[in-house]
């Protein structure tokens, strides 16, 4: 059970982007997997909850965490083997255990929180909040924005992970990751 939260060793610079609900990481991963000609992995959590809200109109319940962890890995495992030179995560195990603590007080699985901490990434990109924010199904906190930039950047600084924060326009925020990429690469 333990493997499938296990980052598999991989030849290549992996790029989370990370960060607070709607601010721009889905957009900003799949802009910079077309510049950089490569894979971005999906954000599977949101994947997983949208079949879950269709179907039975509910959201995420701390038992679904496992399994979107799972999804997640999988994903970011399978696509690293045909990246070309850099990956780019829409997210990865870090962010789910912010969101578990901050949704079920402080609680986060040990799997989670132990491969949160020891898969490691070259990069990442932390989103700001200067961008606005967008309803879905699945978003729930317009009003808390800056709290949870705030949990996200902690998770950053308690985990000593490497990050940039993007904000601006998206194409300041492109031209700032599309530079920090290359300096990776080269």
């Amino acid at each position: 059970m333990e493997e499938e939260f296990k980052q598999e060793p991989a030849k290549l610079v992996k790029i989370v982007l990370f960060g607070p609900e709607s601010t721009g990481k889905t957009t900003l991963a799949k802009e910079l997997a077309a510049h950089f000609n490569t894979h971005w992995v999906p954000e599977y959590m949101r994947t997983y909850l949208e079949k879950k809200w269709n179907a039975y109109n509910r959201s995420c319940e701390i038992e679904d965490l496992r399994a979107i962890a799972i999804g997640q890995m999988a994903s970011e495992n399978q696509l690293s083997k045909t990246a070309n030179q850099v990956l780019f995560c829409d997210t990865n195990l870090l962010e789910i255990k912010v969101y578990s603590e901050v949704y079920y007080q402080g609680y986060c699985d040990p799997l989670i929180a132990k491969y949160a901490e020891i898969n490691s990434y070259d990069l990442y990109f932390l989103t700001y909040i200067d961008v606005p924010w967008e309803a879905d199904v699945l978003r729930d906190k317009p009003f808390e924005r800056e709290q949870m930039y705030a949990n996200f950047k902690k998770a950053l600084e308690k985990y000593n992970k490497p990050y940039v924060v993007l904000c601006g326009s998206l194409e300041e925020r492109l031209n700032i990751a599309v530079k920090q990429v290359e300096k990776l690469l080269n």
